[in-house]
């Protein structure tokens, strides 16, 4: 691949505010009858409860940039029909969560998607931040990251209108220089159905599950009732963040909850000692973490939780024997192709083709996920590998 960095187009170096309707209208009236355009969202997810997008960044072929603010505009429906328009592409970096986002607070449909991240993994490059890419292909000096900050906060800084606008600014001239090296490669239409698939993706919807508080680290190691305090914590903890409009591992973390549900004492003093308990948190929420405790004491022993303890699957041999056959192919075709072994064939794929041992390329289409790109080039070769590896035998230890 050619190191040579290119020039970036000039451009405006100062953002355009759209806050009200009609500047909204306005923009939109602009970008109508746009072959491409770039964009960008910034969303409040570590301070607020729950999350809403805070921001969303459009570039035009000019490189001019515009911050357009759900806050003050709530009905961003203008936009709607240029982003569902598949002959406008719409160019996006690491496009899973903004597009989930926007669905999700705007109800927008978009088509003709083009993902910078996936074109740089279809390059095969380690290095996937923009920041990154940027200085890779074009010698731009990566800023600070503003990805902690708390987007729903008006006014921005300058420091966070210069990095919102520098995150889509760039995108257009970083799509020409992926696809000059992408082409001659003949991976465009591999990129492109990745692409497809992540304008698809739903709109971000959050469901509170109860029994996630197994999931939580350290659940495994509580007794009975350490279990049942856990649990009971788990389910408060989300209704307090609803109330206080905070994440919930800023009402309550993880760490301090397991703490709290491992104590066999429990007093204001006692929370003093755990780890995560700040004096905040316990003038917060202290005296309601007690009753919570509380709650669980009634409980009779015979009704406690215990933490289950799943069997590994069996997988049969002749399962096993694909497997690995199909871990060996695939490390030598990424090798060759210069590509992270999960873009040519992630695990998951992995075993649903040997759970399923599909004998052609129609079987291949009916594995859910392989996608038609990886059909076309590598069909032949993993139903080559199939085919063979039943007749392998496993490989001992030492053998």
């Amino acid at each position: 691949m050619s190191e040579r960095r290119q020039p970036i187009r000039p451009s405006p170096s100062s953002p355009r505010w759209v806050h009200t309707p009609e500047g909204l209208r306005a923009l939109a009236a602009a970008l109508a009858g746009a072959r491409i355009i770039a964009l960008d969202s910034e969303s409040d997810s570590l301070h607020s409860f729950p999350e809403k997008v805070c921001l969303v960044q459009v570039a035009d072929e000019a490189g001019a940039v515009s911050l357009v603010d759900p806050l003050a505009v709530r009905d961003l429906s203008p936009l709607a029909s240029i982003l569902a328009d598949p002959a406008v592409v719409k160019v996006f970096h690491g496009a899973s969560y903004d597009v989930s986002s926007m669905k999700r607070d705007f109800g927008f449909e978009i088509a003709g998607l083009f993902d910078t991240m996936v074109g740089a993994q279809f390059l095969g490059l380690s290095e996937l931040g923009l920041a990154s890419l940027l200085e890779r292909f074009f010698g731009i000096p990566p800023g600070p990251s503003r990805q902690k900050d708390d987007w729903a906060k008006r006014p921005l800084t300058q420091e966070q209108e210069a990095y919102a606008a520098e995150d889509v600014r760039h995108l257009l001239p970083l799509r020409e220089r992926l696809l000059l090296d992408l082409r001659p490669r003949g991976r465009e239409a591999w990129l492109q159905e990745e692409c497809d698939a992540l304008a698809a993706i739903p709109a971000a919807r959050r469901v509170f599950d109860p029994e996630h508080y197994l999931q939580v680290k350290g659940a495994k190691d509580l007794n009975g009732r350490g279990l049942a305090a856990l649990r009971e914590l788990f389910v408060a903890r989300e209704a307090w963040a609803q109330e206080a409009g905070r994440p919930p591992f800023k009402v309550l973390g993880n760490e301090a909850m397991v703490g709290i549900a491992a104590g066999t004492r429990r007093t204001l003093q006692d929370l003093r000692h755990i780890t995560g308990c700040s004096p905040k948190v316990i003038q917060r929420y202290g005296d309601r973490i007690l009753a919570a405790i509380a709650r669980v004491e009634s409980i009779p022993e015979a009704e406690l939780p215990t933490y289950p303890r799943p069997k590994k699957p069996r997988v049969l041999p002749a399962v096993q024997r694909r497997i690995e056959a199909l871990t060996r192919w695939r490390g030598t075709t990424a090798e060759r192709l210069e590509l992270d072994p999960g873009l040519v064939l992630p695990r998951r794929l992995i075993e649903q083709l040997a759970e399923q041992n599909p004998a052609d390329q129609q079987a291949l289409g009916r594995v859910d996920g392989l996608r038609r790109w990886r059909i076309e080039s590598f069909g032949a070769g993993v139903l080559a590998v199939l085919t063979a590896a039943p007749r392998e035998r496993m490989r001992r230890p030492g053998g």
